[in-house]
C-alpha cells in the first residue's frame, strides 16, 4: 500500500467516519487498481491507463455493482489527491458508472414468518429461547445483524419499547420493540441469567458467547435460521438474517406505512435506497389481485 493511499484510508477514517468494513472494501479496490497499473501506480497513472483498468474489469468477469464500487474507490482517491496537490488532473474523470439492474431484495410473506417463528420457537431448551429473541427482535425493529448482535444486556433489561440504536456513521435512530418481540426477549433473560455459573462476571452483550468478540456470529446465526427454514418448510436458501430486515419494510409498506417513516426505522441515509421496498411491496400486491380476483382468470 502506497503512503497517498494510507493517507486516504486515514482520511476516511478520521473525517468520514468510515466503518472498517468500507475501508476494508476502499483498500482492496485501490489495491486492484495499483496492482494493474504496474509500476506507474494510481498516483502517476494517466486517463488512458486508467480506462484500460477499468474495462479489464468486466473482462475478467466482475459483476458491474463491483465495477462501480471499484470506479468510486479510485475517483474519490482522485479527489483527495487534487486536494493535497498531489496531483493537478483528474484521470478517472471520463469513467462512467457501469449499467446495472438494482436486485431486488429477498423477503417473506407474513405466513412464511409466521411459520419461521414456530419453528424456531419449536427447539429445545435455551438454544430454542435463544432463537426466537433473535428473530423476533429483527424482524420486530429491521435491524441490521450487527446491530442485533451487538445489543448490550442492559438495554433490554428494563423492557423498553424501543432500542436507541448505533448504526452506520454512528447515526441513531430509534427502533420500535412490539409485545411479542419484549416477551421473547424477557424469556430468553430468564434463560441467560439461570445459566450463568455463580461468581461468573456477566457478559455485556445481550447474546453471549465464545466467539472472539464475546458474542453470538452472524455466521452461527445464519446457520441457525437455516435450520429453522428447513424445519418450517422453507427454502434455506430464501433466508438469511438480512432478510428478515428486508420482511420488515416489506411488510411495513404494504400495511400503508409511510415511505419516510420506513427510512427513518430502517436508518436509511438515502431514501431511494428504502423505495426498492415499494417494488417488492407492489410485485406482491399485484400477484394477490392476479391469483385472487374473479376477473383475473381468463378462464
Amino acid at each position: 500500500m502506497t503512503p497517498q493511499v494510507e493517507a486516504f484510508l486515514e482520511m476516511m477514517a478520521v473525517e468520514r467516519d468510515a466503518s472498517p468494513h468500507t475501508l476494508s472494501a476502499y483498500a482492496r479496490d485501490l489495491a486492484d487498481a495499483e496492482a494493474s497499473l504496474g509500476k506507474e501506480g494510481l498516483i502517476r497513472a494517466d486517463p488512458a491507463a486508467i480506462e484500460s483498468w477499468f474495462a479489464s474489469l468486466s473482462a475478467r468477469g466482475l459483476s458491474a455493482a463491483t465495477a462501480a464500487r471499484r470506479r468510486s474507490a479510485v475517483r474519490q482517491f482522485y479527489r483527495f489527491a487534487l486536494g493535497e496537490g498531489w496531483r493537478s488532473d483528474d484521470p478517472s474523470r471520463r469513467l462512467e458508472a457501469p449499467k446495472q439492474g438494482r436486485p431486488l431484495p429477498r423477503t417473506l410473506t407474513r405466513d412464511e414468518v409466521v411459520r419461521l417463528l414456530t419453528a424456531s420457537a419449536a427447539r429445545d431448551g435455551a438454544a430454542g429461547v435463544r432463537l426466537i429473541a433473535m428473530v423476533e427482535l429483527a424482524y420486530a425493529s429491521g435491524l441490521r445483524v450487527s446491530e442485533l448482535l451487538a445489543l448490550r444486556v442492559e438495554a433490554v433489561r428494563r423492557d423498553p419499547a424501543f432500542l436507541i440504536i448505533r448504526g452506520k456513521g454512528g447515526k441513531e435512530r430509534l427502533a420500535p420493540l412490539n409485545t411479542s418481540a419484549r416477551e421473547a426477549v424477557k424469556a430468553w433473560l430468564v434463560v441467560r441469567d439461570a445459566a450463568r455459573p455463580d461468581k461468573v462476571p456477566d457478559s455485556p452483550w445481550l447474546f453471549p458467547s465464545g466467539a472472539a468478540s464475546g458474542h453470538l456470529t452472524p455466521r452461527r446465526f445464519a446457520q441457525l435460521l437455516d435450520q429453522s427454514a428447513r424445519d418450517a418448510g422453507i427454502d434455506p436458501a430464501r433466508v438469511s438474517p438480512h432478510v428478515l430486515r428486508h420482511a420488515f419494510a416489506t411488510h411495513l409498506l404494504e400495511g400503508g406505512a409511510d415511505l419516510r417513516v420506513v427510512q427513518t426505522l430502517l436508518g436509511h441515509t438515502d431514501i431511494a435506497t428504502t423505495q426498492i421496498y415499494t417494488h417488492v411491496a407492489t410485485d406482491r400486491l399485484a400477484q394477490i389481485v392476479t391469483r385472487h380476483h374473479p376477473l383475473a382468470n381468463d378462464d
